[in-house]
């Protein structure tokens, strides 16, 4: 525990502006002199250093610091290669700069110190340099404008408030069990990108490529913000939008998106360290089945092991694993065991042993292996660097798959060490790096990103074909192409339910779309209401797990009673409600790199009163979520953007471009669905993801019919579900348009058909059972809220108007609750159907 001495004035590092910047000013690259161009790069020699400046595409210029003037395009394996493209561009030089033109951006380099402006194809300047430095440590950085008005955003996970301005991080994954409040800079996932938002000015990025420590300073010079790396040398990619979205998708192209992940992974999943027994595991689906609450996964923390042996199961704890999880198959729920990369030193433990043997584990430069301890005490550590290591560990989660088990949980894999210093490795540990050997100290940023990196290589190995999932504590830029990410050891406090919000925000915008928080809190105890109103917001997460510490009170949904159960119950089953539309935004991720849970910023990117929001979001396009976070609240102001919103619970409309006064007794959480919205729907909650069109509850588009006339589309993504067939072509994307008049409204479906009819009962089912008697032929869509009566309603049928129930539709009006429910035969493609008052 830290005490006062911490701040003992003769420990205290003082700092001022003038430590952030060089120690040699403004002119430690020199005059730049000459350029040379070497395979699409172009060289600016220095008289101290040199700039590499390399097109990626129109969008994207990458500029690296090179202190021995030598052209070096190596970059690490966070870059996906495929983002690069053929770029015409141009070089001109004045007597004052060079200019590298490309279509949409171009980058002038000073000649006299080397600083580096950005510009857009129209002549406007979008980024301006005040200097590259060499800090007195021998740390390198930048130093860049940053006028008045300015918001940054993305710098992946860390606290605080959705706009970074002002704030300053050290991005060094870690383990940290303290509290998680602001004065900490550095938490398990360090993602260096940041993201510069002025209204008046094109959006840009900055991705910092190092894996050491870096840090981005927005605070001590309020006309610039620093960014600087600890050790190697600056690399960054420079991105331009212009739009807010632009950026976040460009940067997802550049360090790779989210594969779709199995449906069952945006279940419920429920979780504790530890449910101690097979037992008791057991004891705890079949809770989840008789009080029909959804549930989809349950977790193995470390107890299930054999003194915290990797691949083994305790055989007193747990005597028959594979019965236990073909019977927990049978209820459809799937269990997923924590992996740590700590390997136990025992000589007759195989994975240690072979690990050894064929000089798998991290080694110090003199050849000592590195041992640290954590849960099974002295323990080894992988070489994931290495792809020989990674392909060895990868295999040796078939014990795990031959048992069924197709979801993994790596954890303590920032390296969390126990007896270092440091608690992590080394930092002179030397990584192999596949011939490029690195110490810790410059690779430890990627260390558990290329654990789950291996992890879910090994699992699409042993699953024939079956997608895996992989949820990760640690990670670094391009996490997201392996693993979803969970925000650590938080705390069942009411500070941390309000701050995951704009954690899981930035980490969107960062490129991670499958992210959340331990819902009611890792450490501590959580209240009735705490988990009720954390249970409320988690249920719109993307990633929904409820976990809690060794210690703590129980908090799963029934744990505080019949009114609390019932809460918890309400906002699980409306999640599994929006599966398909919660789907759908995964491949809206998986396609544009554009995130699940979005910061209104991200949809009204002018309006001035949403760039700091972060006590609400959105879920997609669509939905607008206003939780509850504080105790004994039963209203909240909640911001609605322009336009029309209704009120979820009541079907109430209002007017956007204001605040508004939301009852929120605890039952219920404030949700807003966008008028126009097209939102596909199961028509009753399931219990868990279903495999089979037999089993599966109807799917329906509801359309949220707005008041005035007005145009919108929205769309439903259906694929198997659980295979890689969708990269082949095996899936279904249905896009509706709507169209509203005053006594009329136009529905235009537009399928993009491969080999699955979406329109068939539970299209999200798997390819194989297409054919299955029980497929409907017919889409339903339920218009919800209409203003009119419709007396008719009409199919334009190439040439000529015909009535919906002449071409064998149905259609039935429920005046009550002014909802008009449709049943349209799925061969109607590129069809409109007319609704007419």
């Amino acid at each position: 525990m830290k005490t006062s001495e911490t701040i003992h004035p003769d420990k205290v590092e003082l700092k001022s502006i003038a430590s952030v910047v060089s120690d040699a000013g403004s002119m430690f690259l020199g005059s730049i002199s000459s350029y040379r161009e070497v395979q699409g790069a172009y060289l600016f020699q220095g008289e101290n250093a040199s700039i590499m400046i390399q097109p990626v595409n129109e969008q994207i210029i990458r500029i690296k610091l090179l202190l021995d003037h030598q052209m070096d395009l190596r970059s690490t394996i966070a870059i996906q290669q495929e983002a690069y493209r053929s770029v015409n561009v141009s070089l001109e030089e004045t007597l004052e700069a060079y200019r590298l033109v490309l279509p949409e951006l171009t980058a002038v380099v000073h000649k006299n110190d080397g600083r580096l402006d950005f510009f857009n194809a129209a002549g406007e300047l979008i980024s301006s340099e005040i200097e590259t430095f060499r800090a007195a440590r021998g740390e390198f950085g930048s130093r860049r404008r940053m006028e008045p008005g300015t918001h940054i955003y993305g710098l992946g996970e860390n606290t605080g408030f959705l706009d970074k301005n002002g704030e300053s991080y050290e991005l060094w994954n870690s383990d940290v069990y303290d509290p998680h409040v602001p004065d900490i800079g550095s938490l398990y996932v360090s993602i260096p990108l940041l993201i510069h938002f002025r209204y008046d000015r094109p959006v840009y990025g900055i991705f910092l490529d190092n894996p050491g420590c870096t840090s981005f300073d927005m605070r001590s010079d309020h006309e610039a913000y620093t960014f600087k790396v600890n050790t190697g040398t600056l690399d960054y990619y420079f991105i331009h939008g212009p739009e807010l979205k632009d950026v976040v998708s460009r940067y997802s192209e550049l360090t790779g998106r989210i594969e779709l992940p199995p449906a069952w992974a945006i279940g419920y999943h429920q979780s504790r360290y530890s449910y101690m027994s097979q037992e008791e595991v057991m004891e705890l689906a079949r809770t989840f089945r008789d009080k029909r609450i959804p549930c989809d996964v349950i977790y193995l923390d470390i107890h299930y092991m054999d003194e915290y042996r990797v691949f083994t199961f305790d055989p007193t704890r747990f005597p028959n694993p594979r019965k236990m999880i073909q019977e927990l198959r049978e209820m459809g729920i799937r269990i997923v065991p924590i992996v740590d990369p700590g390997v136990k030193r025992d000589p007759n433990y195989l994975p240690y042993r072979e690990g050894v043997q064929r000089g798998y584990f991290c080694r110090k430069l003199e050849g000592e292996l590195f041992i640290g301890d954590v849960w099974p005490g002295a323990s080894a550590f992988p070489d994931f660097t290495e792809e020989e290591v990674r392909s060895w560990w990868g295999d040796q989660h078939s014990y795990y798959t031959e048992l069924g088990i197709a979801g993994i949980w790596n954890d303590m894999n920032e390296p969390s060490v126990f007896n270092s210093p440091s608690k992590t490795m080394d930092l002179d540990v030397v990584h192999g790096n596949d011939g490029d050997a690195k110490t810790h100290r410059e690779l430890h940023n990627l260390y558990g990103m290329l654990m789950s990196m291996a992890t879910q290589q090994g699992l699409k190995r042993n699953l024939q074909g079956e997608r895996p999932f992989v949820v990760t504590r640690a990670g670094y830029a391009g996490v997201q192409k392996y693993a979803a990410t969970w925000t650590g050891d938080n705390r069942s406090y009411w500070e941390h339910l309000a701050m995951s919000i704009p954690m899981v925000l930035n980490l969107g915008l960062s490129g991670q779309p499958f992210a959340g928080p331990d819902i009611g809190g890792f450490s501590h105890d959580a209240t009735p209401e705490l988990l009720a109103r954390w249970m409320q917001a988690g249920a719109f997460f993307p990633f929904c797990r409820n976990h809690s510490v060794l210690e703590s009170v129980y908090q799963e949904p029934w744990a505080f009673g019949p009114e609390i159960e019932e809460i918890c119950r309400k906002y699980i089953r409306l999640r599994y409600r929006f599966l398909p539309y919660l789907y759908t935004l995964f491949y809206e991720a998986y396609k544009t790199g554009l995130p699940v849970m979005r910061p209104l910023i991200l949809e009204y990117p002018h309006d001035r009163n949403v760039y700091n929001l972060c006590d609400q979001f959105m879920v997609g396009s669509s939905l607008l979520v206003a939780p509850i976070l504080r105790p004994g609240t039963e209203s909240r102001a909640v911001y609605l953007p322009e336009g029309e919103w209704i009120n979820y619970w009541s079907g109430e409309r209002l007017t956007g471009g204001r605040h508004i006064l939301a009852l929120a007794p605890l039952e219920v959480m404030p949700i807003y669905v966008k008028a126009g919205a097209i939102i596909p729907e199961l028509a009753e909650a399931e219990q868990h993801w279903k495999p089979t069109l037999d089993e599966q509850a109807e799917i329906a588009l509801s359309v949220y019919a707005p008041a005035h006339r007005s145009e919108s589309s929205g769309q439903w993504y259906a694929d198997d579900a659980r295979t890689y067939a969708y990269e082949s072509g095996s899936y279904n994307l249905l896009t509706v348009k709507v169209k509203s008049g005053e006594d009329m409204l136009s529905l235009q479906l537009k399928y993009e058909v491969k080999e699955l009819p979406i329109a068939k009962r539970g299209a999200a089912s798997g390819v194989a059972e297409q054919s299955q008697s029980a497929a409907r032929e017919t889409l339903a869509l339920n218009v919800k809220l209409m203003k009119f009566v419709p007396r008719d309603i009409f199919v334009n049928n190439s040439s000529d108007q015909v009535k919906l129930t002449e071409v064998g539709g149905e259609w039935k009006y429920d005046s009550e609750t002014q909802e008009l429910r449709l049943q349209v035969p799925h061969t109607f493609i590129d069809k409109e159907i007319i609704v007419k008052g």
